[in-house]
């Protein structure tokens, strides 16, 4: 969120994204392990949107991820609204189908390809830094859905100083279980239906299950100074995978594989559980979402601060893979997790939580307004998915979906 010769944003200051995008071929729908190429290609031919060598002054960045078909799109630096980031992204998106359309490939939104096998589809990383990936594959046997198979959104959240860390996490903490029923997008997984609606954080939960440490049990612990949290989340992790590591390549805070993270490094909290959706408008509305409902806790609006620290990682990873499971319409079974948000202490939804949370006026926005109307009427993405391919899909049925998702990318329209 900043770097170390400018001083760190304060509490919504500054907001980055990170998006996920699969390339897959424009025909079969089959990933395609070229972002090495598509990387070459911006290089040559840069758009005003883009940050490249030479475009510096771009906002949107792009650049590979361990499986060789995921590419990344980010901000280029900390952009001071989600609304503003919107056609930028849009635009430059639109560059990069373009330069991949004569290699007969495209973009493909959703966290999850709906048949792709991990065991033989996917290649990693060859290029730079692969010598990071070539330890993860060998600590962890990356050719999983839990490694190769899962493409999310990264928000980062920025802070300043040792209070408005402890403020940020202790609220993002709370926010963490809402954001599958908000976001879940990964249904189906090897040409099935999981019978979860955000099947890639069950994988994601177990894919570093040779270090516990780096993934704990999701949430993070409830720690809120700087050096409570290098002391009961870092230092384990650096502990446990230290016989596995001798060079210490994964000494480092992007080690910790938690549902969001600490990023001293750029004084930002990153939250990583975050289904990637169908077009950008829908994954900044995401955003955007989740953004208000940790800013309603840091300011104290909902509950205070010495309420929300006393939450503790069992009760909140419970409430969290209930709603991986059901999503919006999964029951909350705390009933004090309801009464955080302001509501009865009864058994509701996740869905009555965000139907409350995007009826106040701290959560407006017109333009993410038509995805929020949708979210109500229809639910998350994965929901609108299982409508359309449904528990027993055949091949075409789930090709028939990709399309469809390639289309809500290229023309900005939202899956129906």
């Amino acid at each position: 969120m900043s770097d170390q010769n400018k001083a760190p944003l304060s509490l919504f200051q500054g907001y980055g994204v990170e998006i996920e995008y699969m390339v897959v071929d424009a025909e079969s729908r089959e990933i395609r392990s070229i972002v090495d190429t598509l990387l070459d290609d911006l290089e040559r031919s840069p758009d005003a949107s883009t940050r490249t060598e030479g475009n510096p002054s771009g906002r949107v960045e792009w650049s590979n991820e361990l499986a060789a078909h995921v590419a990344e799109a980010k901000c280029a630096e900390p952009e001071p609204s989600l609304e503003g980031w919107l056609a930028p992204l849009n635009a430059s998106v639109d560059h990069v189908n373009t330069l991949l359309a004569p290699r007969r490939a495209c973009l493909m939104p959703s966290a999850a390809h709906p048949w792709m096998n991990p065991a033989k589809d996917p290649m990693l990383w060859p290029h730079e830094y692969h010598e990071i990936y070539a330890e993860y594959d060998r600590i962890f046997g990356c050719c999983t859905h839990g490694w190769t198979n899962l493409q999310s959104v990264h928000l980062n959240l920025p802070f300043s100083g040792e209070e408005e860390f402890g403020r940020l996490h202790a609220a993002i903490r709370l926010v963490l279980p809402l954001i599958p029923a908000l976001a879940a997008a990964s249904p189906y997984l090897d040409g099935r239906w999981t019978g979860l609606l955000d099947a890639r954080m069950q994988h994601y939960r177990y894919n570093s299950m040779a270090i516990p440490a780096m993934t704990g049990d999701l949430v993070p612990e409830a720690v809120f100074t700087p050096d409570a949290y290098r002391t009961h989340i870092l230092e384990p992790i650096y502990a446990q995978s230290a016989p596995l590591d001798p060079m210490g390549i994964l000494r480092d805070e992007w080690a910790n594989a938690r549902g969001a993270i600490a990023r001293f490094d750029r004084s930002a909290i990153e939250i990583r559980v975050t289904d990637s959706q169908e077009c950008p408008s829908a994954d900044l509305a995401v955003c955007f979402a989740v953004a208000g409902a940790v800013r309603l806790l840091t300011g104290e609006t909902l509950a205070s601060w010495e309420e929300q620290k006393r939450w503790s990682v069992a009760r909140l990873y419970r409430l969290f893979f209930d709603a991986v499971r059901g999503a919006e319409h999964a029951p909350v079974l705390d009933p004090e997790y309801a009464a955080l948000f302001g509501l009865p202490r009864k058994e509701i939804s996740f869905g009555e939580i965000w139907a409350a949370l995007l009826d106040r006026p701290e959560l407006q926005s017109p333009l993410f307004k038509p995805w929020f109307d949708l979210y109500r009427e229809r639910g998350p993405l994965a929901r609108r998915l299982v409508e359309r391919a449904g528990l027993t899909p055949s091949r075409p049925a789930l090709r028939g979906i990709c399309d469809d998702l390639c289309a809500c990318l290229a023309e900005k329209t939202f899956f129906v």
